[in-house]
């Protein structure tokens, strides 16, 4: 899973990603909200850690421009600032959650996890415990799949992508049908958005990424899981 972390503190924003990148995830940072905004729209990462006193944008505004653009992607307040009102005012922009300064980072890890599965859980188009694709098991509410003794660490969108294809096996799966599952309806598409993933995700479940065997290209038209 990715995480944009937004924290204009360098110590903080060093801390978060050190102790993150240790637990597998994959971490883009940014030092103010200005570049936190550009970030997303650049990195499309599957999780938002979002500080509110930030300079160029505060955390509020972030919030507010990434929630016209995804209501799904999780996001997360970081804040010193502990008021009521404060809290009230970042979890109606959309905020998923707010953890105040300071908090330990055994706290931050199992929020993170509880909020992903809960946004997955509430998002997947098929709320089964496991799936299988190809020589894979997919384990969506784990946000991992196995092969063997292996475990492949995903991202939300890479199980909505695999589910939707599992779904339409042997079919042709178009780029907006993908875009509708990873993404949801209100999605503006970008092709190359959809390109870095698979991508990224064959990379991830293929035995040999260059020559894909489980997701394969439908060239024009989108991707297809063939299955014999």
């Amino acid at each position: 899973m990715k995480i944009l972390i937004a924290e204009d503190d360098a110590n903080i924003r060093q801390g978060l990603v050190e102790a993150l990148s240790r637990e597998g995830y994959t971490i883009v940072a940014a030092p103010d909200g200005r570049a936190a905004l550009e970030s997303y729209y650049r990195d499309t990462p599957d999780f938002v850690l979002l500080d509110i006193m930030m300079p160029e944008m505060d955390g509020y505004t972030v919030c507010r421009e990434i929630r016209r653009h995804n209501e799904h992607i999780p996001v997360v307040f970081l804040s010193a600032k502990d008021e009521e009102i404060d809290r009230v005012v970042g979890l109606e922009l959309g905020a998923d959650d707010y953890i105040s300064k300071p908090f330990g980072i055994h706290e931050l890890r199992a929020r993170i996890k509880t909020i992903a599965r809960r946004c997955l859980s509430h998002n997947a188009p098929q709320p089964s415990l496991s799936f299988q694709f190809g020589d894979l098991v997919v384990f969506p509410n784990e946000l991992c799949a196995w092969r063997g003794e292996q475990k492949l660490e995903l991202t939300l969108r890479e199980v909505s992508i695999l589910n939707c294809l599992q779904r339409h096996k042997n079919q042709v799966v178009t780029r907006d049908m993908l875009f509708d599952a990873a993404w949801g309806y209100d999605y503006l598409p970008n092709s190359r958005t959809l390109d870095q993933h698979i991508s990224r995700l064959r990379k991830v479940i293929e035995l040999d990424a260059g020559r894909p065997q489980l997701i394969r290209t439908v060239h024009g038209l989108g991707y297809r899981y063939q299955v014999s």
